[in-house]
């Protein structure tokens, strides 16, 4: 027995396909879908296909952006040009700039090397980083992929690609949350922060 309308059950199972969106959680999106005004819903749907159409990959780092050209990071002639920041995903990109330390430029991924879900090298923007070191001026790359195993296994086959380039390949350095304690810290978090130790 359907409860709801199908234009309704339908839309609760778009937003049900949305990341950490459960059942639960698409029926009250919907519900409030439902609840806007017209012209509100119409303004809603219009910024979806609004941001599908006109956010693209940048040329350079693949980060997205809009309009032609270069993303505003890249085209920022303040930005160090000769350090890269290589992460995963554009909102990679967003939690490295509120740190508001980064100076660089970067190079997103869109996704790391996965093979229990069937994502190898090729399926990633190694290529255009390559490529990119090739062409030369860049002197450092920094791997900031998560320090998981696929964000691992990312980062080590990138340092054998561009090993060749003698450039300088370096790592995020892991350890021990500011605020938490070292009671609560896993034996690899703790082997990381005394690998990554520095003078004070």
């Amino acid at each position: 027995m359907q409860y709801f309308p199908p234009a309704l059950e339908h839309l609760v199972e778009q937003f049900a396909k949305l990341p950490g969106v459960g059942v639960k959680s698409a029926q009250r999106l919907a519900f409030h879908v439902l609840s806007m005004p017209e012209e509100e819903a119409n303004i809603f749907a219009q910024a979806i296909i609004n941001a599908k159409t006109a956010i693209h990959y940048c040329p350079v780092c693949q980060n997205l952006t809009q309009g032609d050209g270069v993303c505003p990071v890249c085209s920022d002639k303040h930005r160090d040009q000769n350090i890269v920041c290589v992460v995963a995903d554009p909102k990679d990109v967003m939690a490295m700039e509120r740190a508001r330390e980064y100076t660089g430029v970067y190079h997103v991924l869109h996704g790391v090397i996965s093979p229990m879900n069937h994502v190898g090298p090729d399926d990633l923007h190694i290529k255009s980083l390559v490529e990119r070191v090739a062409s030369g001026g860049v002197n450092e790359v920094i791997m900031a992929t998560n320090p998981d195993t696929e964000g691992e296994a990312t980062a080590m086959y990138l340092a054998r690609l561009l090993k060749p380039f003698q450039i300088r390949v370096t790592r995020l350095a892991y350890g021990i949350p500011v605020g938490s304690h070292l009671e609560y810290a896993d034996d690899a978090t703790l082997m990381r922060a005394l690998e990554g130790r520095r003078e004070l």
